[in-house]
């Protein structure tokens, strides 16, 4: 009694064996591509963050360079008041070559933190330019692995519909992949 079963599922054979094929070719053709779609996000994510340390750091020299420089305007501003109440011309003197050692000193440590200031905001906008297709590849993987399940289930149901929802899913995180970069 159990032979006309085994003989009604082998009544394709070949139709079997060829969607299995088709799934596994497809499958492994798919998890390559997420694969390296993950590389690229993670690559993103790793240049992204470069950058922003790279932020912190020059906004970090920058502080510690206006710090410096009220220091050094505080010893300016205590200088000019000597200089007022100094009646004598030697001192005076003396303290005047402070004074413009001072400022000085001053405007090029007010050049340091101004370009280190300006440094910190080209990594700032260059992490943000580089984080940005992040989200599309995220999706893109999202998408592929969708696609991967589906094929799966397609290998085990042989549901054809399913292998077209996977094929429709890996196009979709093709086309997500090309917009990351395109933008």
């Amino acid at each position: 009694m159990e032979e006309p079963e085994i003989h009604a599922h082998h009544a394709h054979p070949h139709e079997g064996g060829r969607l299995g094929q088709s799934v596994a070719l497809f499958t492994a053709i798919v998890a390559t591509l997420a694969a390296i779609c993950s590389y690229f996000g993670g690559h993103t994510q790793n240049e992204a963050l470069y950058y922003k340390n790279d932020a912190v750091l020059s906004q970090a020299r920058a502080s510690d360079q206006w710090a410096y420089y009220q220091a050094k305007s505080i010893k300016l501003a205590i200088l000019q008041g000597r200089l007022e109440a100094e009646h004598d011309a030697a001192k005076a003197g003396e303290i005047q070559a402070k004074i413009d050692k001072y400022e000085t000193e001053l405007a090029e440590l007010r050049g340091k933190a101004e370009a280190l200031e300006s440094a910190s905001a080209q990594s700032n906008a260059h992490a943000e330019r580089a984080l940005r297709p992040h989200e599309k590849l995220a999706m893109a993987i999202t998408l592929f692995q969708i696609s991967i399940s589906a094929a799966s289930i397609t290998a085990l149901t042989r549901r054809k519909w399913l292998f077209g929802v996977a094929a429709v899913s890996a196009l979709a995180a093709v086309a997500q992949w090309i917009v990351a970069f395109a933008l």
